[in-house]
């Protein structure tokens, strides 16, 4: 035996046979391929080379998005099963297209399609996500018809009790940047429409420092504390200068604190304090009106402040608003004295002066809605007595547009009023009702 290798070579020559099956040896790979993957010179390539991508290229990437969406052809049949899952929203895009495109060449799967939307609306009731405004008076009639109060709330002070808290839930529910959302507090100073910028902050503060006049006069603290102005204008135009940063949502907490001590001690006294009086500057009110103007006016900013903050919220209930009504009705003859005392009003070419309780020239005030009602309305002495037998002019309004006139949020010459009898008498009495406004 020689000492040669057998993994030499199988043949003795020494030639590695993985290197040339035709013991050439030459470095070319299997088959003759040369192992760069060219083949004979000058020819191309056995193997191809790889590709470039697209990336690398520099080339824009087509838009998926912009390409239009290709119908599925479906036949009838499976069409039409698909009509109940397209009325629920339940298909892909591809087969809602499908669906679409074929009820408007099919009459029969139009009308079955029309059927089974109808359907479906009819399971899915849309419903607001908001309260209904009147559910806390129902459960709180609920639970009082189950157990009285031990101290019930004097009926006049019902409205402020339910105003208050209407507004005290709009304000639970704005975010802190709302606070600071302008509002436009409105009025009509006499002669004309005029108003004052604040914000929704600002609202409330007018709101505390006003209401504070009802808590000084039942000897509860006054958040303006020694300030002695009465008039509601100076008051909260008091509030605003003392404070060194304009009002925040931190302006919420007194002003509920001191609307439900108000509530709370006009229930104590039983009722009883309901004729005391609350000086407002240049006139005074009896409590129970004054406590009924306070919801007025808590129920107007409370509209001005869901306007600036795209809030629902709609009118008291049709008992408070009669209330309210009623007492700016009450309050006309001396509106209308007033303005005459001013030189903003003549009296009338035939004026009827009669001694105080005496009837006299009189308009009857018609109230349209839920909350409305008749007001005979002296013309020309706040002491004297309506009487249809001197009933001069007849003006019918409804009830919240009366009440925008009165808070001074609608002007007297746009006031939608149906008008019958003396144009001078009517025309004083609506600039009358808009001057009962204040800010």
């Amino acid at each position: 035996m020689t000492g040669a290798d057998p993994f030499d070579a199988h043949d003795g020559t020494g030639a590695d046979p993985f290197d040339a099956h035709d013991g050439t040896g030459s470095g070319d790979g299997a088959g003759g391929v040369p192992r760069d993957g060219g083949g004979a010179p000058g020819g191309p390539p056995r193997i191809p080379l790889p590709r470039a991508s697209v990336e690398d290229g520099g080339q824009p990437l087509p838009d998926l998005d912009a390409l239009p969406p290709v119908p599925l052809e479906l036949p009838h049949d499976v069409l039409k099963s698909l009509l109940g899952a397209w009325a629920l929203a339940a298909c892909s895009t591809a087969e809602a297209l499908a669906v679409e495109i074929h009820l408007g060449d099919c009459g029969a799967c139009a009308d079955e399609a029309r059927r089974l939307r109808e359907a479906v609306g009819l399971l899915h009731q849309p419903e607001s996500l908001d309260l209904d405004p009147g559910l806390r008076t129902r459960v709180l009639e609920a639970c009082l018809d189950r157990r009285p109060p031990r101290i019930p709330i004097p009926e006049w002070a019902a409205p402020y009790d339910a105003e208050t808290a209407r507004l005290d839930a709009l304000l639970q529910d704005i975010g802190d940047a709302e606070w600071h959302a302008p509002v436009r507090l409105r009025w009509f100073d006499g002669a004309a429409p005029t108003s004052r910028r604040t914000t929704v902050a600002g609202v409330i503060a007018h709101l505390l420092s006003v209401d504070g006049l009802v808590a000084r006069a039942l000897g509860l603290d006054d958040p303006l504390g020694e300030v002695p102005a009465q008039d509601p204008a100076a008051r909260t135009e008091a509030f605003w200068q003392a404070s060194y940063f304009p009002p925040t949502r931190a302006v919420r907490s007194p002003w509920r604190e001191q609307s439900h001590r108000l509530v709370q001690t006009v229930s104590f006294t039983g009722g009883g304090a309901g004729r005391l009086g609350v000086s407002y500057g240049d006139f005074a009110l009896p409590l129970h009106d004054a406590m009924l103007d306070r919801a007025f006016e808590c129920w107007v900013h409370g509209e001005d402040i869901a306007e600036a903050v795209d809030y629902p919220y709609g009118p008291p209930a049709p008992r408070h608003l009669h209330r309210m009504i009623d007492l700016a009705a009450r309050m006309l003859p001396a509106a209308l004295a007033a303005r005459r005392q001013a030189g903003l009003a003549a009296p009338g070419p035939t004026p009827h002066l009669v001694p105080a309780g005496q009837p006299g020239r009189s308009l009857r005030l018609e109230i349209e809605g839920h909350g409305g009602g008749e007001w005979l309305i002296p013309l020309d002495s706040p002491g004297a007595v309506g009487s249809e037998e001197f009933e001069v002019a007849h003006v019918a309004l409804d009830d919240v547009e009366f009440c925008r006139l009165a808070a001074g949020h609608v002007p007297p010459e746009d006031a939608a009023a149906g008008q019958l009898g003396d144009r001078g008498a009517i025309r004083d009495v609506l600039f009358a009702a808009a001057s009962l406004s204040r800010m």
